[in-house]
């Protein structure tokens, strides 16, 4: 017997004895049959355990006592699922000669199975007595039956409790562990990356040219990628902490000026060339931040996937329903398959020299969805769309 399993069987134990209904069973089945005997048994294959008793004639099994399951009956009752109800060991025509009765010394017994929801077979409620059964054993039968049924019935509703609990202390663990992350990253990361930043800027203008002075753009590149990875899992893990992505809207909103400052971004520290196309032929109510952020992360996408002899597109137009965004950059196209993944966290391309943690397309998914809106993402010759649709109210 491993440990395992004997955690298994203590845990059944203690089920049954958190049952405040037990008790008043056990009393309940000795009183109608006069038996001296009542308990709640684990039976297996190979084992069984006391869990529950009652005991007016010194029998001796307390929780957690076991006989070996050979030598009972009840193995009989798991094996046929059936009940057994012997009114008088002596008069019995199957019994009379039978091993158990006259190794354990009782005239009377009766065993019911315990049958959970799920109908696996847990034990049985079994009770022995020193004298035969007086009253008809029908009449008790069917107490037996419905006492068995209840404690099936509770064995399922304390474990679907206990699993309950476990999720909610679990929840509260990882809740207090988001909370831990998202100060350390926010705090502890972000402020070296802001360090450096601040150090690259300063050397950008006072170090004269040469070699090193050339290697400045990809440094700046890469703590902008670290940025961007930053706010990414600072939204993500708020989102899994229950706060989700919130648009603090502004109302009229210059996003001509929005857009056009984050291309500016990209282009200051990517080789890629970048086009913006806008029609935005009014102000819009929205989070510039959050939108900043969306287009931003989908031209990191495109930086990262598109090839560098096509420009990357950032196109923005109004009508009268809707706001439209959209990125496109040429490159190899995306597979229908990956194209219905792409807006689950920590979804990435087959390239393997990308970098980021995928989840810019979801954070973005679920800023657009801040909005109202819905990110799409359109795959066909060889470019790739990814296209921001934010409804509008109407014109005033």
């Amino acid at each position: 017997m491993n440990l395992d399993e004997t955690e298994f069987f203590d845990q059944d134990i203690q089920r049954i004895q958190f049952m405040e209904q037990v008790p008043l069973i056990l009393d309940v089945c000795a009183q109608a049959t006069g038996m001296g005997f009542t308990a709640i048994a684990r039976v297996t294959e190979d084992r069984w355990i006391t869990c529950a008793s009652r005991d007016d004639i010194e029998f001796g099994l307390r929780p957690g006592d076991e006989l070996d399951v050979e030598s009972t009956i009840c193995k009989e009752v798991r094996t046929a699922e059936r009940l057994v109800v012997i009114q008088d060991v002596e008069t019995d025509a199957v019994y009379c000669d039978h091993p158990t009765p006259k190794r354990y010394g009782f005239r009377s017994y009766i065993s019911v199975p315990i049958v959970r929801a799920s109908g696996e077979f847990f034990g049985t409620l079994c009770a022995i007595g020193l004298q035969p059964i007086k009253d008809d054993p029908a009449r008790v039968v069917g107490l037996f039956k419905l006492c068995a049924q209840l404690v099936g019935a509770q064995i399922d509703t304390s474990e679907m409790l206990e699993q309950s609990n476990d999720a909610l202390s679990f929840e509260r663990e990882t809740a207090k562990l988001r909370e831990e992350f998202i100060a350390i990253v926010g705090h502890d990361l972000r402020n070296p990356i802001a360090a450096l930043g601040a150090g690259l800027r300063l050397m950008e203008r006072q170090m004269p040219e040469g070699p090193a002075h050339d290697m400045l753009p990809e440094m700046k590149r890469t703590v902008l990628r670290a940025n961007k990875i930053i706010d990414n899992l600072l939204d993500f893990a708020r989102g899994r902490m229950g706060e989700g992505i919130v648009a603090v809207r502004r109302r009229d909103v210059n996003l001509s000026e929005v857009i056009e400052d984050v291309a500016s971004e990209i282009r200051a520290v990517s080789p890629h060339e970048v086009e913006v196309d806008l029609d935005l032929d009014r102000r819009i109510d929205c989070d510039p931040q959050r939108v900043g952020q969306l287009v931003s992360n989908l031209l990191s996408n495109a930086v990262t996937h598109g090839t560098l002899e096509t420009p990357i597109l950032v196109r923005g137009r109004t009508d009268e329903a809707a706001l439209h965004i959209s990125v496109e950059n040429s490159g190899d196209p995306v597979t229908p398959e990956m194209l219905t993944s792409l807006f689950q966290p920590f979804v990435r391309g087959d390239r393997s020299s990308q970098n980021g943690l995928g989840l810019g397309l979801y954070i973005s998914s679920q800023i657009a969805r801040a909005h109202g809106g819905e990110l799409i993402a359109e795959s066909d010759g060889g470019k790739t769309t990814f296209t921001f649709v934010m409804p509008l109210e109407p014109a005033g």
